[in-house]
């Protein structure tokens, strides 16, 4: 299906709408459509076929990728709120076909990382914020008025609720998925399914694991592994020994561990 309002198909030139700005520092592919009082600042690129709907601000120092979506009023490429910054030079990447709906935020890096990351084939819904120096992998959505705060990293195909407020430098797990109106104060074990304030674990993510085509055997040892972790009564080190001598180590149960061992924040039980 054709998404560009403006190209009716084939290799053109950007089209931009009469009231739009573009910075001449800024550099526009192809094929992108630029809507009625967008503004594309310096130093931002935008690949191959992007559309950014009308009012859509693009300040500076920004890449999006090709067949991005930017809908009405989203605000990509702002100065990081963060009172330690002195505007030095940030990024922000976003990589190719991610959504972004209206009145997003993202805000670029700081000098922590100097760059925040938001992968390919996103769903950045209504009203979401993400921080500075956040890391978003591929294939993940957040739903509308999802706030992250700064050094989020979230990993792929993790599914995070609306109205989720995420503490800086937690870090949510691939496959993972987070209920709506939660609060995250502490990492997000991969595969796994939490919710509440703050969240809680409520076993692996069954139906997501299912709609990722996931097989029963790999279900069948992450369960396994859920089990031996949280519900043994033992202590989470304890336990993590255990599961490593216990259970078959196949990726998805080493990924799991390995998460579990390196957590700086703690994780939700």
């Amino acid at each position: 299906m054709n998404t560009n309002p403006w190209n009716a198909g084939g290799e053109v030139e950007a089209l931009v709408h009469p009231t739009a700005i573009i910075d001449p520092r800024a550099n526009v592919a192809p094929g992108v459509a630029v809507g009625p009082y967008s503004i594309i600042g310096p130093g931002v690129v935008v690949g191959r076929g992007t559309v950014l709907g009308p009012h859509v601000l693009v300040e500076r120092d920004t890449t999006l990728g090709e067949q991005c979506q930017i809908a009405k009023g989203a605000v990509i490429g702002g100065d990081p709120q963060d009172l330690k910054y002195e505007g030095e030079p940030s990024h922000l990447f976003v990589g190719d076909r991610t959504v972004v709906r209206e009145y997003a935020t993202l805000n670029r890096g700081t000098r922590a990382s100097g760059q925040t990351v938001v992968g390919s084939d996103c769903l950045i819904m209504a009203y979401a914020h993400v921080a500075h120096d956040c890391e978003i992998g591929n294939h993940v959505v957040l739903s509308n008025a999802v706030n992250m705060a700064g050094h989020v990293v979230i990993e792929d195909w993790a599914s995070v609720g609306g109205l989720t407020a995420i503490h800086q430098h937690v870090r949510i797990g691939a496959h993972s998925f987070c209920g709506g109106g939660s609060r995250v104060p502490q990492d997000i074990p991969p595969y796994l399914k939490v919710a509440g304030n703050p969240v809680k674990l409520y076993g692996i993510n069954t139906v997501g694991l299912e709609r990722r085509g996931i097989s029963d055997d790999v279900k069948r040892s992450l369960k396994e592994t859920y089990q031996v972790l949280f519900q043994s009564k033992l202590t989470l080190t304890r336990a993590l020994d255990l599961a490593e001598n216990q259970v078959h180590q196949i990726p998805e149960v080493r990924h799991l561990l390995a998460f579990i061992r390196s957590s700086e924040r703690g994780v939700t039980t």
